[in-house]
């Protein structure tokens, strides 16, 4: 059994829980039930932006701790100050001692599109993202089936939620449907774990342009965003690269900088 069926078998007993200790209506009455949300599209196509969804992660399941005492407010804002387009909050508990304050906390002090990165699986996850402040719900294509996909996908739209839908395959975009609005290529090979941008950049041109298409997982250099850009990727989830740091945000505000300094120089070097 992989870390990814352990967690989903987790999440159905999780979710069965959840339902009878918060039942939907109950969520229905979440002050952010009815907010506007904010679009993660419009925000990764912003000019002003650096495209970089950057993630308040505090564990995770093959590195351990990565940064278990960082501050919500002070992590979050700082990201958005130093130009990331969106943020992405782990609600995770068991495998990311994540929680869903942690992504409540974020919308209290912040603008901005959020992502909750969590496993969905049950139609009740969101009513339950959009009660805590979400705009956009994580699809992992790996652990559902396209009829799943195509469910869960369409309650979110219907509720004002954006659809990400992360994908590890070429064979995973079959489940690709109307109502999702960002593809994410997930850059972690799931026998192995080894990580690779070139997984991205093999599969971009099979994405449907349709889509906004972002790169994930394992993106620790400023010169592989320039070649993701390059390739035509408009969003980088990038988060433990980040958080590893005794101070995660500045950590975002320098990775952006020399961003900027190398395609200054690419600039000008074709001028």
């Amino acid at each position: 059994m992989t870390i990814l069926d352990k967690i989903v078998r987790h999440k159905m007993e999780e979710v069965e829980q959840r339902k009878e200790l918060f039942p939907v209506k109950l969520l229905e009455k979440s002050i952010y039930y009815d907010t506007p949300t904010v679009s993660l599209k419009k925000y990764l196509l912003r000019e002003d932006k650096s495209g970089i969804i950057a993630e308040f992660k505090r564990h995770s399941p093959s590195k351990g701790d990565i940064n278990p005492f960082a501050k919500v407010e002070q992590v979050t804002i700082g990201y958005m100050q130093a130009g990331a387009s969106a943020l992405s909050v782990l609600t995770d508990e068991k495998f990311f001692k994540g929680k869903s304050a942690d992504l409540k906390e974020a919308r209290a002090f912040n603008f901005c599109p959020i992502l909750r990165k969590d496993f969905i699986i049950d139609p009740y996850q969101i009513f339950e993202a959009r009660s805590i402040g979400a705009d956009v719900i994580l699809l992992i294509a790996e652990c559902l089936e396209a009829k799943q996909v195509k469910v869960l996908a369409g309650l979110a739209k219907s509720l004002g939620l954006e659809v990400l839908m992360e994908i590890h395959s070429e064979e995973q975009l079959s489940k690709l449907c109307p109502e999702i609005d960002v593809v994410g290529v997930n850059n972690r090979n799931l026998k192995d774990f080894s990580v690779s941008i070139q997984t991205s950049i093999g599969l971009f041109d099979k994405i449907p342009a349709d889509f906004v298409r972002i790169s994930e997982s394992g993106i620790s250099d400023p010169n592989a965003i320039v070649q993701l850009r390059q390739v035509g990727f408009q969003g980088f989830l990038i988060g433990e690269h980040f958080m590893k740091t005794p101070e995660p945000a500045k950590a975002c505000q320098e990775f952006i900088n020399r961003i900027n300094a190398i395609e200054d120089l690419l600039e000008n070097a074709i001028a």
